[in-house]
Formats: C-alpha cells, structure tokens, sequence
C-alpha cells in the first residue's frame, strides 16, 4: 500500500450535525461529540497511529521485498524451469491496489465490518504464506502468496487507515508521514531479513517463518486498536457523489496513473536479478530493493508537502522525469554497484511516491466540488493502479523473453536481457507526468 493512506488527508468521517444519515450515533450529534475523546492526543490515537504503522510495515513490507524471492524462485527448483514467477508480485500488489476500494465502500456501509475484518486477516495472511510454502509450481504460488496473501493483508491494512482518520485532525498530516513510512520500514528489514532466512533454510521455511512473524507482531494490533467514533447499529451510509468523473482532469491524471504502474513495480521486482547479470552478489542484490524503500520514506514526505503547496499535474511532471532520468541514465548504464545503489535511491525518492500525490489530486476535485468524497476518488486511483500492476507482470515477463539482450552476465545492464524492461520502465516513469502538458495545453 504502499500509499494506502493519502485519502485521510481529507476525508472526515467525524459525525456531520447537518445529516443525520452521516452520524455515527443513533442519538442526537450534539451528545455524541460532547462524549468522544479528543483528536490529535491521548494514548489511543497514537496507539491507533501505531497500529497503522506497523500492519503497513508487515504486510506492505513483504509484498514489496519480493524481488528478493523472485531472485531466488529464478535459480532455485523447483520453479527455476518455469515461467511467470514476475507475475505473482506484480499481482499481489495489484490485487492490494484492486481491492483497496472494495474494502473502503464496505467500511463505509457497514462500519462494524472494520473489526470483522481484522480478525479474519491474520489468520488467512499466516494460511496464505504456509500453503505457499507447500508449493511446488508457480500457479499455486501465484493463488497463495500472490491472491489470498494480498486480500487478507489488505484485511488487516485498510481498518487502520480509517481508525487513524478518526483519531487525527490538526495533525493529520504527521500522522499520514508516519502510517506511509511504515510500508517502506518493512521494506528496509524485509529484504534483509528474506536474504538471512532464505540462505539458511531455503524458501519454504523462510515462508513459514515469516507468517508466524506476522501472526506474533501484528496480534497486539486486534486487542489495542480502537475506533474513536461509535458505530450505530443502524448506520445509513450517505450517497455516493460521483459527479467528480464528469471532469477531465480525473480521466487524464487516472490514465496517466495506470500507465506509471506499468512500469513501477518492474525495478523493485528485477534489481535483485539484475545485479546478478552484471555479476554482483545476491546480498548486495537485495541491498538494492532496501535502498528503494529507504529512499522512499523521505520521497513521500516530499512529494506529499509539495502538493500541498504546488500544482499537482507540475509535482508529478517533475517527478515522472526526475524518475526517467534515474531508470534511463543510471540504471541503464550502470555498471558496478555505487551506480546501482544511486539508482535504488533516486527511484525511491521519485516513482516510488507517485502516488503520495493522490493527495494533492483528491484536493483540486474537492476544491472544484466539495461533496467529492475522497474515499471514492482514492479508490478508483487504486484501482487504476491495480490494473497496471497486474498487466506489468505478464508484460515483464514477454519483454525478457524478446529482449535483443546478448547475454546473462553483461557489461551494462542495457545489454543483459533485461534492457528492454529499462527502457519500457523510464518511457511509462515519465508518461506518469505528462497530465502537466494537458494542463500548460488547458485541456484540464
């Protein structure tokens, strides 16, 4: 989720006195509000911030510390002879991404369906990563790791995004800073932790111990959290407003978004194999997904304060070149690993908070009509993600397959097999900017 959390940047869900299908309580608002603990402070709105972080940490952390596995599913039996491994965690992200706006519209209907929810998740993630260490062909991995561990984790990831919405107002934004970093921090130890155990026990116990990881770290989270609204039994959720999608500005930015995810996932998916085709060694591999993530803390921080005060479709230009630059010059050309580790960074300071501008797209929409609910327009951003991310699996996958590249061990990565992967991922990086040319253009 990478970035599951932007949408609370300006969805309020506090009780609105002027409707009462809006209130979170069945008695009069003005009761309710004079009975609720106060936002920004207290020992449950950081415990609920806490919880947040930490289930995006596990369950966003592994998903993207795959390239690690996928290193290891390629030259490892039983699954080095087969083909489509890149497609389960392209897949699994995209189904997160997918899958994201199914949950939120539940939440909004049926509130009491956020406990529900985590309950059910951690024993189906733990089930989930088991059975794939059962596997023995890449479509069983691709249903267990990649399909049920992405729904179940989304389980566990989406009820705490709306329990920090309720707990934060004034401090919304530190609180969304620190819930985003927590899908990069797994990403830091996740990696590392994969190398260590993958070494030592080999794929199938790594899996193993990495669901009773989750299972024993993220336990806390079901007993401590706590929603700060009260959840009327007869809830009525408000209409959808969806006049939103009569505006250009959304169809552009949208299908920009989905094209970026084309490309996205590729990198942090093939770094770890493209440094062994220019003969590094698999820990340093894995080293290169850690500095992805490590630069992306600070790429989300950035991004996100930057739409705050900028225009949006100018942020992801910039961004969308800076990005292109990093996959096209310094990916492409690398020989050695001091290149391979400036790129890691650069990707993650830039592609990697694409989508921390959802934010600053959410805002234009609102300021244009205020009854857009940013739940609906996270949702469908999501979604367009998702399907970009499903597509780049199989994609991926052909573009090695074709490659004009001559050889496994290359003196430069534009001429190991994975050059046309480069050149595919630094054309969609930039495209994912070019929502600014429309805007210069004031076709939005």
């Amino acid at each position: 989720m990478s970035s599951t959390v932007e949408l609370t940047r300006l969805d309020h869900l506090t009780p609105d006195t002027s409707d009462p299908r809006r209130t979170a309580d069945s008695h009069s608002p003005s009761r309710a509000q004079l009975a609720l603990p106060p936002t920004d402070q207290g020992l449950q709105a950081w415990v609920a911030l806490a919880g947040s972080f930490l289930s995006n940490a596990l369950i966003w952390g592994f998903a993207l510390s795959f390239g690690v596995l996928q290193e290891y599913y390629m030259t490892t039996e039983p699954f080095a002879s087969q083909g489509g491994i890149a497609a389960i965690g392209t897949t699994s992200t995209g189904i997160m991404y997918l899958t994201m706006p199914l949950f939120l519209e539940i939440f909004r209907r049926w509130p009491k369906t956020r406990r529900w929810s985590l309950w059910a998740s951690v024993p189906i993630v733990a089930i989930s990563l088991v059975g794939a260490s059962f596997a023995n062909t890449v479509p069983q991995l691709l249903v267990t790791q990649g399909i049920f561990y992405a729904i179940a984790g989304n389980a566990l990831v989406m009820p705490t995004i709306n329990f920090i919405n309720e707990w934060f107002s004034q401090k919304r934004g530190l609180a969304i800073g620190i819930a985003i970093s927590g899908d990069f921090a797994g990403g830091i130890v996740m990696p590392l932790l994969l190398q260590a155990i993958l070494g030592a026990v080999g794929h199938r116990w790594t899996l193993r111990i990495v669901a009773a990881i989750i299972v024993v770290v993220s336990s806390p989270i079901l007993f401590l959290l706590k929603p700060r609204l009260p959840v009327s039994a007869t809830h009525v959720a408000a209409p959808m407003d969806l006049s939103f999608m009569r505006e250009g500005f959304f169809w552009t930015l949208q299908l920009f978004n989905t094209v970026q995810a084309l490309g996205y996932f590729l990198p942090n998916n093939y770094l770890p194999t493209i440094a062994q085709s220019l003969g590094l060694g698999r820990t340093l591999g894995s080293l290169t997904v850690l500095m992805v993530n490590f630069g992306a803390i600070f790429g989300c921080v950035g991004v996100g304060a930057l739409v705050d005060r900028f225009d949006v479709t100018l942020v992801l230009f910039a961004q969308g070149l800076l990005a292109s630059i990093a996959v096209i010059v310094v990916l492409g050309l690398t020989t050695n690993v001091a290149p391979l580790f400036i790129f890691s960074l650069m990707y993650g300071l830039t592609a990697a908070a694409y989508s921390t501008a959802w934010g600053g797209i959410i805002h234009e929409l609102q300021r244009k009509n205020e009854n857009t609910d940013a739940n609906i327009v996270f949702g469908l951003l999501a979604l367009g993600r998702g399907v970009g991310s499903i597509i780049s699996g199989p994609l991926s996958e052909a573009l090695v397959t074709n490659s004009p590249g001559i050889q496994e061990a290359a003196s430069s990565a534009y001429t190991s097999k994975y050059g046309s992967i480069i050149i595919f991922t630094g054309c969609t990086a930039l495209a994912g900017g070019f929502g600014w040319f429309f805007r210069k253009a004031r076709l939005i």
